[in-house]
């Protein structure tokens, strides 16, 4: 005998396969030429259980790529297996069409893919100008060009480059960590919660920042909590659920559609 209650998880089981096929379809029709595309892919750290469960993205060039969802979905996962830090068990990621699943991180650096860890993503004891330089430890001679790109981009990390960067607070940190990774000149840059444990305010910097950076012409893939705020600057966005991409369009029509409000984002439209 069914009730009430199991009806509702029924359809709302039902709901959530309708909108993966719907996802799978929609990437598949749309990601033939993009930077980077993900297909299918099935990863997680424990031996025999999958945090990703066949997730698909894709990113074209100049594009700025939100991820969002409820704690748990594999958003972070994501990126870690984008950049080699998560072994991929099934599926595949491409940039510019060639292969590179599981290729190593120093690999994808060259490659012209840049990283920024949510957390412990700066050499405390190194100072700001030393942490750029890590960025571009396999071009050195580089450095003073690169060096005045970024400080276009942050000018507090010209002015204070002899500082450690143990001494900063958060969010410049963060700004560390981001002009660190863009060194090198990437193509791509994946962003990890870059707003994370910031004040609202210093959280509106950093989100015009990446504005700012993905103007020059660098494509960005973010994962973010801060859903509305990641809404709002990205030009197209995912929402993730257990593994898989369930939803797929413009910010705007993310933040508008019912479903995606119902199921993932709460009070986002009071908001």
């Amino acid at each position: 005998m069914t009730t009430p209650l199991s009806r509702a998880k029924a359809a709302a089981e039902s709901s959530r396969e309708q909108a993966y096929a719907d996802a799978r379809a929609s990437h598949l029709g749309a990601s033939t030429n993009a930077l980077v595309r993900v297909d299918d892919v099935f990863a997680g750290y424990v031996p025999g259980v999958n945090i990703l469960n066949g997730c698909d993205l894709h990113c074209d060039e100049g594009e700025l790529v939100g991820i969002i969802g409820p704690n748990g979905a594999g958003k972070s996962t994501l990126l870690k297996s984008l950049f080699g830090l998560v072994n991929v068990r099934q599926g595949k990621v491409t940039l510019r069409g060639e292969d590179i699943t599981n290729k190593k991180a120093h690999q994808l650096v060259k490659m012209g893919v840049g990283f920024v860890p949510q957390t412990n993503n700066v050499f405390p004891r190194l100072t700001i100008e030393e942490n750029l330089q890590m960025g571009l430890y396999h071009e050195p001679k580089k450095f003073s060009e690169r060096f005045d790109y970024v400080a276009e981009l942050f000018p507090a990390l010209r002015t204070r480059r002899k500082q450690r960067a143990g001494s900063l607070s958060g969010g410049e940190r963060q700004m560390v960590a981001m002009g660190r990774a863009l060194m090198p000149a990437p193509s791509v840059l994946l962003l990890d919660e870059p707003s994370a444990g910031l004040s609202p305010a210093l959280q509106d910097e950093v989100f015009i920042r990446c504005r700012q950076i993905n103007s020059t012409g660098v494509s960005i893939i973010m994962v973010e909590q801060n859903a509305r705020r990641c809404l709002q600057i990205c030009d197209r966005g995912y929402v993730l659920d257990q593994g898989r991409n369930a939803y797929t369009a413009s910010g705007k029509d993310l933040m508008n559609d019912p479903k995606v409000i119902e199921l993932y984002l709460g009070t986002l439209a009071k908001a």
